[in-house]
């Protein structure tokens, strides 16, 4: 292209730049340019900040933005977990230097759950500009007179929960700490030694020396002593509230009925009945009045929900308390019944309770306790059982419940992992090479399943359906004959013959290094596990196993 040329282009490429210049001006003043008068504008703004939860900025918008702020925050904090949308419905201007407006809000605390109303305001034009004249009930009705708002939750009276034969097992009861506070102590000593004193009947384990060394740990903290059923502490309660630096606080706790049990499954039935304490809760927006107290402006009150009919037998848990406490290693006891899955029991010992939830979580290398499993694999697939993989272990035992994917509302739990995808599991003992891991409650999942042909399905309250994803089909009952015969000449003439005096039991002793296992079932439709770490003898399980079985002939006390 010449020289000459290029200008001529040039231009005319100047020329079109400059008109583009000009519409672009153009455009923008007209996509700018605002129509709103400046009340208007005004309480847009006022309306967007409120929607931003911005509290800082609506209170700039308005006469006295340091009160407006903190009505504005209160209003978010006791409103927290809610959604709010506030529109403009009118806007009045009486003159050139004031008027008002109407604003409608709706919140929404979930489903169902929603909260509408209409707030009137006004505003004025003062030195600094317009504003929104403060009121708290520009934002909130009724919000005047140092009031402030809040959502809460509304409950009826909470539900019980029985066992499987309709004896009491929880209930909700007022629950006394006791907290020694250092800075209300003249002293420590005289204080600790006087607490106890006055705790020794009911928690003699508390003494003044534990309470020091606990205060000595914790310098200047409040610690809690002791917590109390309310019936020890009226008992007490004289002698308690006298002692200088020792204060009591009261909570609603689901604790069981009967003081002697304690099973880890106690945790699990309070997640099943808080669950259902969700699913019934009513809501409520509340005006705390100074005076007046809460006054009610929306929502309502949740339905009482259902007692809850938990699976455990108090007999059944009290027998094996009564048997774990008889190893000076960690153990466990777990009982199912076979035709339903519920959990009739679990429990540990001290040593066990250390080690976390040992029951559901811990998990041991298998070692012989998947021998029936072994022999289900070779069976189904018409060879030696000791020519059968890990894989052909792992697809056997699922049909036989262990490592099946149970969805149980607030319980969680493992029963096993066999083969090699083992990714992201914590062993509590044995060797890190042993590929085959299972929990108590593992062992007695395979007990049950063989008792009842099919894979169990654990419950632990009677009425809520276990989700079982993928659920594996039931092994041929020619193999489960097998497994059955295996398990009954075990304990007729095998390594746990000890226990051939219980009729109608059938199971399996097994070892994994030091550990010790027995798991079985009897007629009486109760399949369990035993299970003794770092045990002292070969027989340590098999004798657990006998207590365990002994004590269920033995009456409930208190019936």
């Amino acid at each position: 292209m010449r020289f000459r040329d290029w200008r001529g282009k040039r231009g005319r490429i100047v020329a079109l730049a400059a008109c583009l210049v000009v519409a672009v001006v153009a455009l923008t003043t007209v996509v700018f340019s605002d129509s709103r008068s400046e009340a208007q504008r005004l309480v847009d703004d006022f309306v967007a900040a409120l929607d931003d939860r911005d509290a800082g900025a609506a209170a700039a918008l308005t006469s006295y933005p340091n009160a407006a702020e903190e009505t504005i925050s209160q209003m978010y904090d006791g409103l927290s977990d809610g959604t709010v949308d506030y529109d403009v419905t009118q806007l009045v201007e009486l003159n050139d230097d004031s008027g008002y407006f109407t604003l409608s809000a709706g919140w929404n605390f979930g489903e169902g759950k929603d909260w509408s109303y209409q707030v009137t305001g006004s505003v004025r034009k003062l030195a600094v500009g317009w504003r929104v004249s403060w009121d708290p009930e520009v934002v909130v009705p009724d919000l005047s007179g140092g009031r402030t708002v809040h959502h809460v939750r509304t409950d009826a009276a909470p539900p019980k929960i029985f066992d499987r034969t309709g004896r009491l097992l929880m209930e909700e009861q007022t629950i006394n700490a006791v907290v020694l506070d250092p800075a209300a102590m003249p002293d420590p000593v005289d204080t600790t030694t006087r607490l106890a004193a006055v705790l020794e009947p009911v928690a003699p384990v508390i003494t003044a020396q534990l309470m020091q060394e606990r205060m000595a740990e914790n310098p200047g903290n409040r610690i809690t002593a002791v917590k109390l059923r309310d019936q020890d502490y009226q008992f007490l309660e004289d002698g308690i509230v006298s002692i200088p630096g020792v204060e009591v606080l009261t909570t609603p706790t689901l604790i069981s009925a009967d003081r002697r049990i304690s099973t880890p499954l106690l945790d699990s039935l309070r997640s099943a009945w808080q669950l259902e304490r969700d699913r019934t809760a009513g809501w409520a927006v509340t005006l705390e009045d100074p005076e007046e107290g809460p006054i009610q402006v929306a929502g309502f009150q949740g339905p009482p929900p259902p007692d809850l009919q938990a699976t455990v037998d108090s007999q059944v848990q009290l027998a094996a308390k009564e048997a774990v406490v008889t190893a000076g290693t960690p153990a466990a006891v777990v009982a199912i019944q076979p035709s339903t899955g519920g959990i009739l029991a679990a429990d540990v010992n001290n040593w066990a309770m250390e080690l976390g939830p040992v029951i559901t979580h811990g998990l041991y290398p298998a070692g012989g306790v998947l021998d029936p499993v072994r022999l289900a694999a070779g069976l189904e697939r018409g060879v030696d059982p000791n020519d059968v993989g890990s894989d052909d272990v792992a697809s056997t035992a699922r049909r036989l419940g262990l490592g099946v994917d149970y969805d149980v509302p607030g319980f969680e739990f493992e029963t096993s992992q066999i083969g090699h995808n083992r990714s992201g599991v914590v062993q509590f003992a044995g060797s890190d090479s042993d590929e085959n891991l299972i929990t108590p409650l593992g062992a007695a999942v395979l007990a049950a399943s063989v008792a009842r042909g099919s894979a169990a399905v654990p419950t632990i309250v009677q009425g809520q359906e276990t989700v079982v994803h993928d659920a594996p089909e039931a092994l041929p009952g020619s193999v489960i004959d097998a497994l059955r015969g295996m398990m009954i000449d075990n304990v007729q003439n095998g390594p746990a013959s000890f226990l051939r005096g219980h009729a109608g039991l059938a199971g399996i002793a097994a070892a994994s290094g030091e550990d010790r296992w027995f798991f079985g079932y009897t007629g009486g439709d109760l399949a369990f596990a035993v299970f003794v770490a770092d045990a002292d003898g070969g027989d340590r399980a098999i004798k657990m196993a006998d207590t365990f079985l002994r004590k269920l002939g033995e009456p409930l006390l208190g019936e």
